[in-house]
């Protein structure tokens, strides 16, 4: 059983501490988000720590029909030792394993069967973190619903999206190459 005394808050999903600050909107099993967020250790290398902060939310998309016990897990990583590094390690075994965790086109496949309970074990297998337990802090609710409120005011509707500084920035996009984001977010 995990220690979650140690550590009972959400841990904010932010790194570096810089002036300009970069928020990436995603959907844990969208892949373009996943694209997206395996750029985000090569930014923070390149732009440096003491430059930029990089702050990760969900937006939670009812297509991806797991996308609410996936986030509400993530958030739950967040609150055990190593908080957020722990909820990146779940989030990125997720993106290696996306289709684990995806239905096929949205509405088929062998995730029709699938429970709640069988994509929180495929994330404890995949991550090596145990999440029962956390997923089932009632305090998860809050968070998660401020990460839907946050993105509503600032207009959010699809995944990825990128704000730079508080304001939207339709150029920045997934596809795009680190530089190319630095150029943007510097600009």
């Amino acid at each position: 059983m995990p220690d979650i005394s140690a550590s009972p808050h959400v841990d904010p999903l932010v790194w570096g501490h810089g002036p300009r600050l970069f928020e990436i909107f995603v959907e844990p099993t969208c892949p373009f988000s996943v694209r997206a967020l395996g750029k985000l250790d090569a930014l923070l290398r390149q732009v440096g720590e003491e430059r930029i902060t990089v702050r990760i939310l969900f937006q939670s998309q009812p297509w991806h029909m797991f996308s609410g016990v996936i986030v509400r897990a993530i958030l739950a990583a967040s609150t055990l030792k190593g908080g957020k590094e722990t909820a990146r390690r779940v989030m990125d075994a997720v993106g290696a394993h996306r289709e684990e965790f995806e239905f096929t086109n949205h509405c088929a496949g062998p995730n029709m069967d699938a429970t709640p309970n069988d994509i929180i074990r495929r994330m404890e297998q995949y991550s090596g973190v145990a999440l029962e337990e956390a997923f089932a802090l009632p305090d998860l609710q809050s968070a998660i619903k401020w990460h839907c409120k946050y993105a509503r005011q600032n207009g959010i509707h699809v995944s990825p999206t990128f704000m730079v500084d508080g304001l939207i920035d339709p150029a920045i996009s997934s596809g795009d190459s680190v530089d190319a984001w630095i150029e943007r977010i510097f600009s």
